[in-house]
């Protein structure tokens, strides 16, 4: 287990919130044939999901355990 910074933490569980959110209102928009507001949410998925691995790239560089560098 990895110490973390609350601000990684909060972005990890903000993360994958809005990826679950996007990743259902995604769905429900393409079986309502709603290509604009599936695209944007498919966008908006990518970016968590993008800001999620930042984060826990960002514990391991910072964190004290045993899968950190430092």
């Amino acid at each position: 287990m990895v110490t973390g910074t609350p601000r990684d933490v909060i972005h990890i569980r903000l993360g994958s919130f809005v990826l679950i959110l996007a990743v259902a209102l995604g769905v429900l928009a393409l079986v309502a044939k709603a290509t604009l507001p599936a695209v944007v949410l498919g966008v908006v998925a990518v970016l968590a999901v993008v800001d999620v691995v930042l984060a826990v790239g960002r514990q391991r560089r910072l964190g004290g355990g045993p899968r950190s560098t430092g």
